[in-house]
């Protein structure tokens, strides 16, 4: 595969300090050729990718991460808005989330989500998860420009 000197930019929308700090770090040891923006809940999610409000010059993600239980707007309501709209659709979700329940794996499927992952409560494991979701997306699979 060639080498793209442009990073891959990487929009993560979650609202735990934590699982943000753990993801951070996760891509800061695992990649040097990414960019992570972190957003905290699904109105500023929308506000990035529509570039609005205090979001006038972000970039186009590559990838979104994606948690479920968002304020202010629900992170299954972001999934439909970005699959509903002709600019974003295309841009791959994972959603990375605690919940185990059938009924939001099959929810996020049916609003096109590209992966569902549960997020492990064990941090090496967390680490881990996110090392190979980007490997995956960053790696080995060739993303929209």
């Amino acid at each position: 595969m060639e080498d793209d000197p442009r990073p891959i930019e990487v929009l993560l929308v979650e609202d735990d300090p934590g699982d943000v700090l753990l993801t951070v770090e996760a891509f800061e040891h695992n990649k040097v050729n990414n960019s992570l923006h972190v957003v905290n809940d699904g109105e500023q999610a929308m506000a990035f990718l529509r570039r609005e409000g205090e979001y006038p010059d972000a970039p186009r993600p590559d990838l979104i991460l994606l948690d479920l239980n968002l304020p202010r707007r629900d992170g299954r309501e972001v999934l439909e808005e970005i699959k509903r709209d002709e600019s974003l659709r295309r841009i791959p979700v994972v959603v990375l989330t605690t919940s185990e329940a059938d009924e939001d794996i099959l929810r996020s499927y049916n609003l096109h989500a590209n992966a569902y992952v549960t997020k492990p409560v064990d941090f090496d494991q967390f680490i881990s998860v996110v090392r190979r979701i980007d490997d995956f997306f960053v790696t080995v699979v060739k993303l929209p420009r």
